[in-house]
């Protein structure tokens, strides 16, 4: 029976807004107060600070890089040697990156042939019987053959098919190889566009010329918008000490904000420079600190004979990393966000009624004014307040 006259409640009441003037000062204030912060939150927040009037579009970027520098390294293995950007970046070109060699194990005039593996638990042997032929694992230099030979005067390992002499990598450079890369540069030269309002930009400014290209370099203060960075200003722009991140090498992000107001003129849109490191760096969790690879270079002499020259090259990787977006005034996020505003002022009365009828003394009397119960007039109903008895 409850149901039942629920729903016939539902069914044939009907609800109207009902205007009641409330002179109290205490009302009065709280639905001011609750309108002027509505206000503004759609003026100063809305409008000022998210340009909600404006609509928006994110940035299609492309980036190329140029590398620039040299030293001089002189070792016993290579004696003096020179050191240019065809050395030491790799590869050529990357994809909005660049890497730069700063240290490297070289070994040289490697050839294929048979040579004692390098010596750790699965490989130290005293007779052939310990060494498997045709074996090898993850961390293999090459086959096993099934022999046992000498390493060096107190050791013996197991003979493997390999390129011989095998690599030893155990002891790192330190200071790094290429100690002078600090002062290396690097010019980045990036393109954006903006599909939705057809603007594009590079981020050579107009006002730089091929003279003032040649001689600047980056500065927050002095230059903010010169696109050639030395590379240990980078470093050090995101809290890190150069030399010491060389040694193993990491990964730097080189960050380029294009966020523009349309409604300005084109030349306030300009770039914004950032740098951060991007490779965890956790003194607590240094397993597989830093960041490096292999490759080599292959020489075949008057013979026909195969040589190769392997290199473990750590450095650093500069991401180029281009994030933004623009606005222009438009009519439709205009009216969307002023509606919006609108119907926020809504709040006011909300707020206000649970003040009067729940939280006054006289909210029974204000109760009983605000809601009217009518009866059909046609059954010769009467009509009442505040209640239905």
């Amino acid at each position: 029976m409850v149901s039942c006259g629920a729903f016939y409640s539902f069914l044939f009441e009907y609800d109207t807004p009902r205007i009641v003037l409330i002179r109290s000062r205490k009302v009065g204030l709280v639905n001011r107060l609750v309108q002027l912060a509505i206000l503004a939150y759609v003026i100063g927040w809305v409008f000022l600070w998210e340009k909600g009037y404006q609509e928006t579009d994110n940035v299609v970027s492309s980036v190329t890089t140029k590398v620039k520098g040299v030293t001089l390294t002189n070792t016993s293995s290579l004696g003096a040697r020179i050191w240019d950007v065809a050395d030491y970046v790799i590869p050529p070109q990357g994809e909005n990156s660049v890497f730069v060699m700063t240290n490297v194990i070289l070994t040289l005039n490697q050839t294929q042939g048979y040579c004692p593996e390098l010596p750790d638990d699965k490989t130290i042997c005293t007779a052939k019987e310990d060494c498997a032929p045709g074996y090898a694992d993850t961390h293999s230099n090459g086959i096993q053959t099934g022999e046992c030979v000498p390493y060096d005067s107190n050791i013996k390992t197991c003979e493997i098919l390999a390129w011989c002499p095998v690599e030893n990598d155990s002891h790192i450079p330190k200071p790094a190889f290429l100690q002078e890369a600090e002062y290396f540069t690097i010019l980045v030269k990036n393109n954006i566009w903006y599909p939705k309002f057809n603007f594009s930009k590079r981020n050579i400014l107009p006002t730089i010329n091929s003279t003032y290209l040649k001689n600047c370099i980056y500065d927050s203060q002095t230059d903010p918008f010169c696109p050639i960075f030395r590379l240990g200003k980078i470093v050090e722009a995101a809290g890190q000490n150069f030399q010491e991140m060389a040694v193993e090498g990491g990964v730097m992000g080189l960050q380029i904000n294009w966020d523009c107001n349309l409604d300005r003129a084109a030349s306030h849109c300009v770039p914004r420079y950032s740098f951060r490191r991007l490779d965890s760096k956790d003194s607590g969790h240094n397993v597989s600190p830093g960041y490096n690879f292999r490759f080599a270079k292959y020489y075949r002499d008057q013979n026909g004979t195969e040589s190769r020259t392997l290199a473990k090259a750590y450095g650093i990787r500069f991401d180029i990393i281009v994030f933004g977006k623009a606005g222009k005034f438009d009519v439709i996020p205009t009216m969307i966000n002023i509606g919006s505003g609108l119907a926020l002022f809504g709040v006011a009365t909300v707020l206000c009624d649970i003040v009067v009828l729940y939280c006054m003394k006289k909210r029974y009397y204000y109760r009983e004014k605000k809601y009217k119960y009518v009866e059909d007039y046609e059954l010769g109903g009467s009509e009442t307040y505040g209640t239905n008895s």
